[in-house]
């Protein structure tokens, strides 16, 4: 069913449960809260879930080693295939949804979902999307733009520089834009296809930089982006917002 959304073909969940119930001879309501355990499995890996099969979690072992299998079996699921709006040509520029951040939440997951989210890491595999943190920093790059036209500072809308393409990586930050007032935003984009707390990357550079400018750094987290694209914003010290864990070591001699 996961497969059938993720590309627009129909399917209708009653027919899919009534034929389980056949199959294993468990209830209606049985079959749909083992749907929404694996829900909580998928929200972990930083994955889409099947529309109205909210996450529940309480799930035993075999359900997540069922889970590895079949997206083992077929790895484009966790791949996230959804085209966003620049690959298919229809990126124009559009204002961004701000929320809060996600509440902080420092908990270990459960552990049986350990090895599962060692395998399949969602903020490695946003991390090489190459593509995906490209078209994510472009609807920035325009967003700001657009927000000081709107503010009446077109003088600071043409100096706004997307960084990261024009000088390219290692700055610390991708985009230089400011705000109405003229003081200096420094932002570095994180996009995903997941959802809001889906984990990302971020370089020791990009780390260090933001306690050397905490006065301009701004970190834009970009989610759901090829579907319903939100964002979010932190500011430093990075640490009062998300665990941060050493994700590579580097060796000397």
């Amino acid at each position: 069913m996961l497969s059938l959304e993720l590309t627009g073909r129909p399917f209708v969940k009653a027919q899919r449960n009534a034929q389980l119930q056949e199959l294993i001879g468990r209830s209606r309501g049985s079959i749909e809260f083992k749907h929404q355990n694996i829900s909580a499995v998928l929200y972990r890996l930083g994955m889409q879930w099947i529309a109205g099969y909210k996450p529940m979690a309480n799930f035993q072992r075999a359900l997540v080693d069922g889970v590895e299998r079949h997206i083992a079996g077929d790895p484009a699921l966790f791949e996230n295939p959804i085209a966003t709006a620049s690959a298919l040509g229809l990126l124009e520029p559009q204002p961004i949804f701000f929320e809060a951040p996600p509440v902080t939440d420092f908990e270990a997951g459960p552990p049986v979902l350990g090895r599962i989210v060692r395998r399949f890491d969602p903020a490695l595999r946003d991390a090489r999307n190459r593509q995906l943190g490209n078209d994510g920093e472009e609807r920035v790059f325009f967003a700001e733009q657009s927000g000081l036209r709107v503010a009446g500072r077109d003088d600071l809308a043409r100096k706004v520089r997307w960084v990261s393409v024009e000088d390219g990586d290692g700055a610390g930050y991708d985009i230089r834009s400011f705000d109405p007032a003229g003081r200096e935003r420094l932002i570095e984009v994180k996009t995903t296809k997941g959802h809001k707390q889906t984990p990302f990357l971020l370089s020791e550079n990009e780390r260090a930089f933001s306690e050397e400018r905490p006065d301009a750094f701004r970190l834009v987290r970009l989610f759901d982006f090829a579907r319903q694209p939100r964002a979010f914003e932190l500011t430093p010290p990075l640490d009062r917002s998300v665990l941060l864990k050493a994700a590579i070591w580097r060796a000397e001699f």
